[in-house]
């Protein structure tokens, strides 16, 4: 591996122009609104994990479509009053997996959702009906023809469900949510610190689905090369393509994002390239009036797709404590 991508002082300054549509802001508001009407049909049930410190419950609720989304629940099992909670979106192709898989957020004392992603994990079958769109193998192209019938409509929406159903939780504080994630997980919690107002803080690791134009074309790493198979054998839709990923990009969402943040980039990273998470970075909140003391990257100059792995989750638990101490 090597440095590939620009220089680390010219990613620091890195701030592309991102396309957007004149009816962007419009399009997920009329998305959210028809989905804020559909009650949440939240269901909790305990699960046994096998664990002495932390009760795990199987929820489930209404998202897109009012289609089913599954997720585990964490809580300590010792717990007074509210709790700050954690909703942690996964990487492409994962599923929530066992309950005793991801647990962090819970083990440092507070509620911590997993998300299952729909038609990635077990539990969550995309149910649309079959529409005959073309597309490339995976999610990237599902869709891709309009935004309104685009795979990442429906995910972007059940996460902003998700947060709402964690917030309705007994055991939360509503105003002190958090999301986080790491590649498609990371690029999803930028999407929903976009699209959902008065979160504590966002914390997207080495993000996936950001700055479309440029990881089209820079980088030959899947999943981004999806986009690019698409368009080499669908060439007289590759206007179209760009225009519907406009809607979705991760960086323009994270335009509109209010909370604090806490990001992370390998500068070897050919998946995620480097100047793709810097133009969400740096972009971030900037509709907003989020002031740089309020933006925090995380540097690791010789990694790859690991980002800062398990040393960098040691930085994001110092670094949420903090945010929250200036909350309570």
């Amino acid at each position: 591996m090597a440095h590939f991508d620009l220089p680390l002082d010219q990613l620091e300054t890195y701030l592309p122009a991102l396309p957007e549509p004149e009816d962007f802001d419009e399009f997920w508001a009329k998305t959210l609104a028809e989905h804020a009407v559909l009650d949440l049909g939240l269901t909790v049930e305990p699960v046994r994990n096998g664990l002495a410190t932390i009760d795990t419950f199987d929820v489930t609720f209404a998202g897109f479509g009012g289609h089913p989304v599954r997720g585990w629940l964490h809580l300590p099992v010792t717990r007074s009053g509210p709790l700050p909670a954690v909703v942690e979106y996964l990487g492409y192709g994962s599923g929530r997996g066992v309950p005793h898989e991801k647990r962090l957020w819970a083990c440092a004392g507070y509620a911590h959702f997993v998300m299952d992603t729909r038609g990635q994990g077990a539990d969550t079958p995309d149910p649309d009906p079959a529409t005959g769109d073309v597309a490339a193998p995976g999610f990237l192209t599902r869709g891709v023809l309009d935004p309104h019938r685009y795979y990442y409509r429906r995910l972007y929406t059940d996460a902003v469900r998700a947060v709402e159903a964690v917030r309705s939780h007994p055991a939360v504080d509503p105003s002190r949510v958090a999301v986080t994630g790491t590649s498609q997980g990371g690029g999803i919690a930028l999407a929903a610190a976009g699209l959902v107002p008065g979160l504590v803080a966002a914390l997207p690791d080495v993000p996936f689905l950001c700055h479309f134009q440029r990881a089209a074309t820079f980088t030959d790493q899947p999943p981004y090369v999806e986009i690019t198979r698409f368009v080499k054998l669908h060439r007289e839709h590759a206007a179209t393509v760009m225009r519907t990923l406009s809607y979705f990009d991760a960086a323009t969402l994270a335009r509109r994002a209010t909370a604090p943040t806490l990001f992370s980039v390998g500068l070897m990273d050919r998946i995620c390239p480097p100047s793709t998470v810097y133009a969400a970075f740096n972009h971030y909140g900037a509709l907003r009036g989020v002031r740089p003391e309020h933006k925090q990257i995380s540097v690791y100059p010789f990694n790859d797709h690991e980002g800062g792995g398990p040393d960098h989750e040691v930085v994001k638990l110092g670094w949420f404590a903090r945010q929250l101490e200036t909350t309570a």
